[in-house]
């Protein structure tokens, strides 16, 4: 595993915001994350979708949890410098694996992916969360938007199924609406990225994409990190990713042998 020095002051970013900025943090590593989307298009997992309506123009595409059958995912998780930037970023003592996810979104998608929070659909629970996005082309409309501050909301957003709409779970109240951040007002912060720069952002950070109208493809990988304080949780439901016959019991740490610890320091 390869090492990154993150400053100081990238690190109170992130903390205070719930989202950075990390260049160049995947440059070495472009033909691996490539090489691994155009495999995991051409052999889909059992999790993947296709997120458009019937008459939307373009393909949006996403799957998630292949990193243990398409060798240059577990290279770029296990080798590059992402598990090891990701404990700094969380304060931890050690950066444990959770998931990686591809989303690819063809020229001409005019599909938004929707504002959401990542937390509310796993099964983990924690502050010390990051993921990376980082994109294989370069990008500028098409880029990760996040809401500044999002991570600290007393109350999480609804989660939602992204075709129908409608609510993830079915304890609505436990929730608040799905805000619309350029229309209220919030701080929605987006950088143009060259292929290898990543947003990191906390699991509990509200954000969302636009469509991709641009003339090349949108191809975005992603990988998820927990730290010291993650914990198993339950849900009212089926989670996403769901993990089936995890074992696990609440309050537990996410076992090693499906998620394993990659940065210790």
């Amino acid at each position: 595993m390869l090492a990154m020095q993150i400053t100081p002051d990238i690190v109170e970013a992130y903390q205070r915001d719930g989202a950075v900025l990390v260049k160049g943090l995947f440059a070495d590593w472009i033909d691996e994350i490539a090489a691994g989307i155009e495999q995991n298009m051409a052999e889909p997992g059992p999790y993947a979708a296709e997120n458009l309506q019937d008459g939307e123009r373009g393909r949006f595409f996403d799957d998630y949890c292949n990193w243990n059958r398409i060798d240059p995912f577990e290279r770029v998780i296990r080798q590059s410098a992402a598990a090891d930037v990701a404990a700094q970023l969380m304060s931890s003592t050690q950066a444990q694996f959770f998931h990686d996810h591809v989303l690819v979104k063809e020229p001409g998608t005019t599909k938004a992916t929707p504002w959401h929070q990542d937390g509310p659909y796993y099964f983990v629970e924690g502050q010390q969360t990051v993921s990376f996005w980082t994109t294989v082309e370069p990008v500028t409309e098409a880029t990760l938007r996040c809401v500044a501050g999002s991570h600290q909301w007393a109350k999480p957003v609804l989660p939602t199924r992204w075709l129908k709409e409608d609510s993830f779970y079915p304890n609505e109240d436990d929730y608040i609406p799905v805000p619309n951040p350029d229309e209220d007002g919030l701080r929605v912060m987006e950088w143009p990225l060259e292929p290898g720069d990543a947003v990191a952002f906390n699991f509990k950070t509200l954000h969302g994409a636009r469509g991709n109208t641009s003339t090349q493809r949108r191809r975005a990988f992603s990988l998820r990190f927990v730290g010291d304080d993650a914990r198993f949780v339950e849900r009212p439901g089926r989670t996403s990713p769901p993990f089936p016959g995890h074992g696990m019991s609440a309050g537990e740490r996410l076992r090693e042998d499906w998620f394993p610890v990659i940065a210790s320091r």
